[in-house]
């Protein structure tokens, strides 16, 4: 059984401690999440605020600002999220935030000099790996292994035609090297915050990103056919929240 809610705040962990805090020092695009984020009214007016057809209006609106000229920083803050603990419903909210950074990626790379004019190469490069690197790597992910597996247990000739051995042994590296890089990085995701109890779940992450290619294949077919369906997603479904949200209302109220 996949530890859904502890692989989730490792993700979150890793995303929102260490790689959007790297964004901002490197000076480049944020794709913003969709909680805590503080904007000055008149400059969102000014912008023209969410787009309504994205579904991912965050992330859309922080690779605005940069390539308006704008400035994004991330505050060394907390939000209390629920970590989504109904694999239905994680599913329905990560082919939404999928199909979102698709949808942007799409929208600004109509005028990627844009881009380029104001955050350099770099920002240009970091809206690759941080936007459609998300959705490409989700679904290149099972077809790489497949491709391994199928090379390992059948082994056919025109294989080893088509891909001489260094070619063949390269990618083998790249393939098994990149994934290993990228468990570690959940494993260290936590070690910020001192959730050390967390960083071994890092270890299951292959798991994890198997469910982030299916959402990722069904991203993909609603982008096509349903490009600005939004997918609901319910909060406040595991105990724990019901309860912190029944003790902030007595409080509060």
């Amino acid at each position: 059984m996949i530890p859904l809610t502890r692989l989730f705040t490792l993700e979150y962990s890793l995303w929102f401690d260490w790689l959007l805090p790297a964004l901002q020092r490197m000076g480049a695009p944020i794709p913003l999440g969709g909680t805590s984020n503080f904007f000055r009214a008149g400059l969102l007016a000014e912008i023209g605020g969410w787009d309504p057809y994205n579904v991912t209006e965050d992330a859309d609106l922080g690779l605005r600002l940069a390539r308006l000229g704008y400035r994004v920083e991330v505050m060394n803050s907390t939000t209390f999220e629920e970590a989504n603990c109904r694999l239905s419903n994680w599913m329905r909210q990560r082919s939404r935030w999928l199909k979102g950074y698709l949808q942007t990626w799409l929208v600004h790379m109509r005028r990627p000099h844009r881009i380029i004019a104001t955050t350099g190469w770099r920002g240009f490069l970091a809206v690759q790996l941080f936007v459609a690197g998300n959705v490409f790597s989700a679904m290149i992910n099972p077809i790489m292994w497949t491709g391994f597996v199928f090379w390992i247990t059948v082994n056919p000739p025109i294989l080893n035609q088509l891909f001489p051995a260094p070619v063949l042994y390269l990618n083998l590296f790249a393939l098994i090297f990149g994934n290993l890089v990228f468990v570690l990085l959940m494993v260290i995701g936590p070690l910020k915050r001192g959730w050390r109890s967390l960083a071994p779940y890092g270890l299951t992450a292959p798991a994890y990103w198997l469910l982030s290619s299916a959402a990722a294949y069904k991203a993909l077919s609603q982008a096509i056919f349903r490009p600005h369906y939004w997918e609901k997603t319910d909060h406040v479904i595991s105990k724990a929240a019901r309860q912190k949200r029944e003790d902030a209302l007595k409080t509060h109220f």
